[in-house]
């Protein structure tokens, strides 16, 4: 049954039994509800009610208006298009707003105060516009860069600990139980369950496991946004797991996982190449049994 039927029948009181069940069994009904119990609050200036019992009965009696039955439905169609309106405004400022990076794909975006921030593969954030300058808080699973603009203290909060700036340019990674973050421009406070650390330009921190490992880097920006992943002491199954993301393939290693850890750079436009450095790091040889699997074995 159309969409708008139902709600005009809602609003007049009109549903049966079975329909209002159905009604309110629908995924927007909640939002429906609260726009309903809103406008139901909503106060109306005061007023003298003898002065206007007096002016009405003064006035000439006039013969009562018949309202056609096509004005009754216009009034509940007006009534639904701004309920249409009202819900459209609830969606877009106070329901949460998703941006989700696929395998294989980085996105970039804007924002409400224009900080931008660019979403490395296999990577979610989640916040919401409402009251937005004044609460700049992102929720973010995966990896991000963030360019802040200056304003009101910007948080991005993850599973493993939370960043807090003004205004800089940083990233933060957090894959499982690896927390990293590394300030390109401005300060940084980082969170980590106790811990609490101040990173400046060209800083860098790593929590794993309840260890702290800190670091100096040189670029003005990560590696990811110029098609190459940098790693820093980083496990073989972390490192496939991110050539997974990063290339939108299913790896699987057929050999005995070692303790050896990476660092280097590998690139994310040329998968053979990127291949060609784990295999040789790890004395391992690949092949590719499908389009998009690839298997490791030991030589």
């Amino acid at each position: 049954m159309d969409e708008n039927y139902i709600l005009s029948k809602w609003l007049n009181n009109e549903l049966t039994d079975s329909e209002l069940a159905d009604f309110k069994a629908s995924d927007n009904y909640a939002i429906y509800e609260k726009i309903k119990n809103y406008s139901s609050q909503l106060e109306v200036a005061e007023f003298d009610e003898d002065k206007i019992l007096e002016s009405i009965l003064k006035q000439e009696k006039n013969t009562p208006k018949v309202i056609p039955l096509y004005k009754k439905w216009l009034v509940q169609i007006a009534a639904i298009f701004i309920l249409g309106l009202a819900i459209t405004y609830v969606i877009q400022n106070f329901v949460p707003q998703t941006q989700y990076a696929q395998n294989g794909k980085i996105i970039t975006f804007s924002l409400p105060d224009n900080s931008e921030v660019v979403l490395n593969s296999g990577s979610e954030i989640e916040y919401k516009k409402w009251n937005w300058n004044i609460h700049r808080r992102i929720e973010l699973q995966g990896e991000a860069y963030f360019r802040v603009a200056k304003g009101r203290r910007f948080e991005v909060q993850t599973n493993l600990g939370k960043v807090a700036v003004l205004g800089t340019k940083f990233n933060v990674k957090a894959r499982k139980n690896r927390f990293d973050v590394t300030c390109f421009e401005g300060r940084v406070r980082v969170n980590y369950k106790d811990k609490q650390i101040i990173l400046t330009h060209g800083q860098s921190v790593t929590f794993e496991n309840g260890k702290q490992l800190n670091t100096i880097i040189k670029t003005s920006k990560p590696e990811w946004l110029e098609n190459k992943i940098a790693f820093n002491k980083e496990n073989l199954h972390n490192l496939l797991e991110e050539i997974q993301r990063q290339y939108n393939v299913i790896i699987e290693l057929k050999a005995t996982h070692t303790n050896a850890l990476f660092t280097g750079k590998i690139p994310t436009n040329n998968i053979d190449v990127a291949l060609q450095i784990i295999a040789t790091t790890y004395n391992l040889e690949f092949n590719k049994t499908a389009k998009n699997k690839i298997i490791f074995e030991e030589k």
